[in-house]
């Protein structure tokens, strides 16, 4: 039977765009807000924090499965940031109870990939990344132990849940990370970079981080791959006693998945048997095989899969972590947490001048005089020697301070992840590259300007 689905959160950025997907595949959908933004779908105002609130809802709406991304933005500057632990957690604990009581199946979280981001280098990290006990922000502090609270209520009550990490969500509708880009670019301080832009960082289109939260909203009841070992005779206490991957386990973690070229676009190695042939005396007997081949497209079938016993999900590392939750499959979606992100990360500042170009296309003449300003780059140490005389001079003055010590890190960091487990588990493919997304953030962008200015 269909899901009847309550976005929480559904008139902000990311959950205007879950609805609008839902809407287009014919799902009945419901909005819980504080905001009435749209009016295209029936919406209810409540405070997520009174489960009774919460609950009425639920029950009025006949709710089966709740998406919830309410959230205070993680760029606001609070004097009182316990909003964003009375929001994300405690609100999150009475949607839970809330779900729990009225019997709802399902629950997707929002949760972010900036809980395991303290400043340092993440490279290729996978979900196996550790949280970090003290974070930099409250918003990721919050972000973790709603996630836990999340992960930990999986089939209580008959709820299956599921968090997401979706990382540095852009595209249109987006009024954090293009409202500041566009600022930069309006005080004229494009040509201002500070580290050396070797960077890799995640962007994600928020389109493809929507799509994310439909298929593990989908996902979340499937069977099982395989029985857990809490239902057999007798647990196992050691890898080597564990079953073998069953077919469909082998299925998830062994077919080939394709390259993600979106942006990149599909690079083919020439070999002896695909290549082109260009200008030659006498052709090879299978001339027309090998240039046929060259302008095959590339399957998956082509990508064979290699693992180390390291890997995430290779046959050792599942047994373990069978052992370690012999309740729950680590190759099934309900209970776990999954990154998400575009699959092509790219040097910071190469994301930002894209954004830049597009916004040169529009306004010409800013574009010239963008051109003839020299180019400052500092080093992350001194930006971080900036980051803190302004943090000081904030403090004295009591203004609000735009660059920080933890800013510069942020753009200074390596910090992109790996998204294998979502592509498996999930089916998640991103379907909008980095490059399409800018294009149709700032193409959103100017008409929202141009509105405003009406």
């Amino acid at each position: 039977m269909p899901d009847v689905f309550l976005v929480i959160g559904g008139s902000g950025f990311l959950g205007r765009h879950i609805v609008q997907q839902l809407v287009d595949r014919g799902d009945v959908v419901n909005v819980l807000d504080i905001v009435q933004r749209y009016d295209d779908v029936p919406f209810f105002p409540a405070d997520i924090t009174d489960q009774a609130q919460v609950a009425a809802v639920l029950r009025k709406t006949g709710t089966t499965c709740i998406i919830h991304t309410a959230s205070p933005p993680a760029a606001l500057e609070l004097q009182d940031t316990d909003i964003y632990f009375r929001v994300n957690v405690g609100g999150t604990k009475a949607i839970i109870a809330a779900a729990v009581e009225t019997g709802v199946r399902k629950l997707v979280f929002t949760s972010s990939a900036g809980i395991v981001f303290v400043g340092d280098d993440l490279i290729d990290v996978d979900e196996r990344t550790p949280i970090p006990a003290k974070h930099n922000s409250a918003y990721d502090e919050s972000k973790a132990q709603a996630e836990a609270v999340v992960l930990e209520a999986n089939g209580k009550g008959g709820l299956l849940t599921v968090a997401l990490r979706p990382a540095g969500i852009f595209g249109p509708g987006d009024r954090q990370a293009m409202t500041g880009l566009a600022e930069v670019y309006e005080r004229g301080q494009t040509n201002f970079q500070i580290g050396d832009n070797t960077n890799l960082f995640d962007w994600t289109y928020v389109g493809n981080v929507a799509a994310a939260h439909l298929l593990a909203a989908d996902r979340l009841d499937d069977p099982l791959p395989a029985p857990l070992l809490s239902k057999l005779k007798e647990l196992p206490t050691s890898s080597d006693q564990v079953p073998p991957l069953t077919t469909k386990e082998a299925e998830i973690v062994h077919r080939g998945l394709p390259a993600i070229t979106l942006t990149t676009g599909t690079h083919r190695i020439p070999t002896s048997k695909a290549r082109p042939l260009g200008p030659c005396v006498t052709p090879p007997p299978d001339a027309d095989a090998i240039s046929a081949a060259w302008n095959e497209p590339i399957t998956s079938e082509e990508r064979p899969v290699v693992r180390t016993r390291f890997d995430a999900l290779s046959e050792p590392a599942i047994a373990r972590a069978k052992l370690e939750a012999p309740d729950r499959s680590p190759l099934h979606v309900a209970g776990q947490a999954f990154f998400i992100t575009n699959g092509e990360p790219c040097y910071f500042w190469d994301f930002t001048r894209i954004v830049w170009h597009h916004l040169d296309l529009a306004f010409p003449d800013k574009a010239e005089q963008r051109r003839q300003k020299r180019q400052w780059i500092f080093s992350k140490d001194v930006g971080l020697a900036l980051a803190s005389a302004a943090e000081w001079w904030g403090w004295l003055t009591g203004r609000p301070v735009t660059l920080t010590r933890f800013k510069v890190a942020y753009s200074c960091a390596n910090r992109w992840h790996n998204i294998e487990k979502a592509r498996r588990l999930l089916g998640y493919e991103p379907k909008v590259g980095v490059e399409e997304g800018v294009r149709r953030m700032v193409e959103w962008y100017l008409k929202d300007l141009e509105g405003r200015k009406k």
